[in-house]
């Protein structure tokens, strides 16, 4: 992506885009569309005693056409967690040109990586996989555990699917955010959209929320089985590795967001797990746009000044994703290959996510189970 090319995100990682304009002071408060038309009898639930266990990630649309993307990305981009300003400038700029035009770029985007077997994209395919596996191995605990899967953004949304394992009769919910490193962008928009759901309910479940991840030794050591075992495949060696997390706003670091910290410790973990020093192993940040200035090196202006200085063979991860998505699958895998290959490099390879494999349902099915310690 250009620097200033605002794209459609559906991924795991923290989107924040800095509104173009100048800021405006922002609502008070951001009503959620979808609490509001929760229904206003209670859900009954049909047992007691289950303890739930919801994955959630950001979002994706229903549809790879304009219609589905402006639906998603109004909704995205109208949460003051990702958009902090939205006043009357940052709602003539989305309404007047952001819905109008981009719409029907991004619907081309995903219609290069979209599942047409299901007619979803693969963030909801791949989400869907990890919850049911997550359900299979957890089912080895003889708990009554009942597992499902929502996006902050889109459908299944998470009212939908809270509500669903209320009238299942959880009593006990643990909502997992699939978001290894803390950002407000992401993780915490998700706990506002539960709570905003609970503010509805007169009977409401206990909630926990899932820790972020980022320096968890299971998820470091899938990053690396996963990172040697694609890399083993090729048949080139990389010169070097690139690891790519979203980008975000310097300002919104400065105002206290843990999110660069958690990435840099990521890094530093998974550094040393697969013995690389920083030039062997680089932290970029990719999806920039607008005037702010983003947190740097940016993925895309390094892959091309590595292929100016001579470097003919890359790999880049992306830790941060949990799931392939349009950021993995589109943005690095075609669109920053093209970058390197236009520059003069040659093999140029992207690592796939952790998804539904095997190193990373072994994390998560470790990560829940210490999260439900004292439940079961």
């Amino acid at each position: 992506m250009n620097d200033t090319t605002p794209i459609t995100p559906d991924s795991a990682t923290p989107l924040p885009p800095e509104a173009v304009a100048e800021p405006v002071a922002a609502p008070a408060t951001a009503p959620a569309a979808e609490a509001a038309a929760l229904p206003t009898a209670e859900p009954v639930p049909v047992a007691g005693g289950r303890i739930g266990v919801l994955l959630v990630n950001l979002g994706t649309p229903d549809s790879a056409d304009a219609d589905g993307v402006r639906r998603y990305l109004k909704e995205f981009l109208s949460d003051q967690r990702v958009i902090e300003n939205q006043g009357l400038v940052w709602q003539a700029v989305l309404n007047g040109i952001i819905l109008r035009i981009r719409p029907r770029i991004k619907a081309r985007d995903y219609q290069k990586i979209w599942n047409t077997e299901r007619n979803e994209s693969p963030l909801k395919t791949i989400t869907r996989a990890q919850a049911e596996k997550l359900s299979a191995a957890l089912a080895r605990q003889n708990a009554p555990l009942v597992v499902d899967w929502a996006m902050r953004y889109g459908n299944p949304s998470i009212a939908e699917r809270l509500l669903g394992l209320i009238k299942q009769g959880c009593e006990r919910i643990l909502v997992v955010p699939l978001y290894p490193q803390y950002s407000a962008a992401t993780t915490a928009t998700v706990a506002d959209e539960v709570f905003r759901v609970l503010m509805r309910l007169r009977r409401q479940p206990t909630v926990r929320f899932a820790a972020p991840y980022y320096d968890d030794k299971t998820y470091i050591d899938a990053l690396a089985e996963t990172t040697n075992t694609e890399l083993a495949k090729l048949s080139f060696a990389p010169d070097l590795i690139l690891a790519s997390f979203h980008g975000m706003p310097e300002e919104y670091i400065r105002k206290g967001d843990p999110y660069f910290d958690h990435c840099v410790e990521t890094m530093r973990l998974l550094r040393a797990r697969l013995g690389l020093d920083e030039k062997k192993l680089m932290l970029t940040f990719q999806s920039r746009f607008g005037r702010a200035k983003w947190l740097e090196p940016a993925t895309d202006q390094t892959v091309k000044a590595l292929a100016k200085r001579g470097v003919k063979n890359v790999a880049v991860i992306t830790p941060g994703f949990s799931a392939d998505c349009l950021e993995t699958l589109e943005e690095i895998a075609v669109e920053n290959a093209k970058i390197f290959r236009e520059n003069g490099g040659e093999n140029f390879f992207a690592v796939p996510c952790l998804n539904d494999g095997e190193p990373g349902m072994l994390m998560l099915g470790e990560l829940a189970l210490r999260e439900l310690k004292g439940w079961i």
